[in-house]
């Protein structure tokens, strides 16, 4: 039994990584829908998939709290998807995400 608590005491750091993500998004009327990844204690993306049948272009927000936010201008084609990432000095404990698209 001492054996098996300290192979999973012994685990425990790798499997603790995860971080929340909250995401606000404002898409206007567009079929757009996103998928969130916590790639890296300080490495956040998000990717945007275009459903519709008109372009959109989208600006993605990363805020991590007493940093900058991080902003990126993406164009997503009809019926494609994108990825945007952002990368933080720190160690990211809660993700803030705004999503706002609007057709081009």
């Amino acid at each position: 039994m001492k054996k098996f608590c300290y192979v999973v005491l012994a685990m425990l750091p790798l499997t603790a990584f995860a971080y929340p993500i909250d995401v606000q998004k404002q898409l206007n009327g567009m079929s757009i829908d996103y998928n969130t990844y916590d790639t890296d204690t300080d490495i956040a993306s998000i990717q945007v998939n275009n459903y519709g049948s008109t372009d959109a272009v989208c600006k993605v927000v990363f805020n991590n709290g007493p940093e900058a936010p991080r902003t990126r201008n993406i164009e997503v084609a009809a019926g494609k998807h994108k990825n945007a990432t952002a990368k933080f000095n720190r160690t990211i404990i809660k993700m803030r995400i705004n999503l706002t698209c609007t057709p081009k």
